[in-house]
């Protein structure tokens, strides 16, 4: 995965076994911050990367899904850490939501990170890339 003026990144699980790497296009990406239930719980700060510039490296064997509410956004975890490290989300269902918390140190983005209402999802929703 290379680009010109694009960074590429890495990340994973904490134990190791589910390692990805993305291609981040923008040169300052939007980071939501979202404070639904789970989201607000685990901590989880989303970067979305369209599913042509994500690759999962190793462990599609080791990821356990879990689906609440809806049913539309499937989480992932690793079955051995329990570490969400990027999921498919319903808001964005051609990209995967990468964790930046969950990305190698000195992955060198640049960001901003915007608050998304997850507990009044539908507005939230409708409102983005409106501002």
């Amino acid at each position: 995965m290379t680009e010109e003026a694009a960074t590429v990144v890495r990340g994973g699980c904490h134990c190791g076994a589910v390692r990805f790497e993305a291609l981040v296009r923008e040169r300052r990406p939007e980071i939501l911050d979202c404070n639904c239930s789970i989201c607000s719980k685990t901590g989880f700060l989303h970067l979305f990367v369209p599913h042509e510039d994500f690759e999962l490296v190793t462990g599609r064997e080791d990821l356990v899904s879990y689906r609440f509410g809806s049913g539309q956004a499937n989480h992932l975890f690793c079955g051995s850490c329990g570490i969400k490290s990027f999921y498919q989300p319903r808001s964005h269902p051609d990209a995967w939501s990468v964790n930046l918390r969950a990305l190698d140190e000195g992955h060198g983005l640049d960001v901003e990170i915007k608050a998304f209402d997850g507990r009044d999802w539908e507005k939230a929703k409708a409102q983005l890339g409106n501002g």
